[in-house]
């Protein structure tokens, strides 16, 4: 069993952040020991590191609190739970092809300056130099 300073450093989530997914109810069954301080188990920091990938995903607190009662249904919610990831999935690839080009575009930009400097091309702007 761990407490819960324990758990925040096997989880890397800050106190006040565990405390929160407690009380918000996103961590079921919180054990508590004798001095009524919570604890936990490998399968609730399983559950704590899943909470911080689905955080990352891009899910509310409500969508996973949707997702918790999915997975406390058991196998029959899976179906569901898939689409509730397939969903996320297809946002966070929207999102990576938004940074790459952006990446991309630094990437030109930089090149384009580099070229200036080393005088290999000749200096143009689209907000100066307007005929």
């Amino acid at each position: 069993m761990f407490t819960m300073k324990q758990t925040c450093e096997q989880t890397h989530l800050s106190y006040e952040a565990l405390k929160f997914y407690c009380n918000q109810g996103l961590i079921p069954n919180v054990k508590r020991d004798k001095n009524n301080h919570r604890i936990f188990d490998e399968h609730d920091i399983a559950w704590i590191n899943s909470l911080g990938c689905l955080k990352n995903c891009g899910m509310s607190i409500s969508e996973m609190k949707a997702y918790l009662a999915l997975c406390l249904e058991g196998e029959s919610s899976i179906p569901e739970r898939k689409n509730m990831l397939d969903q996320k999935r297809r946002s966070l690839l929207a999102q990576q092809q938004q940074i790459q080009e952006a990446i991309d575009y630094i990437d030109w930009k930089q090149g384009f300056y580099d070229d200036v400097l080393s005088g290999k091309r000749e200096y143009y702007s689209h907000l100066t130099n307007l005929t």
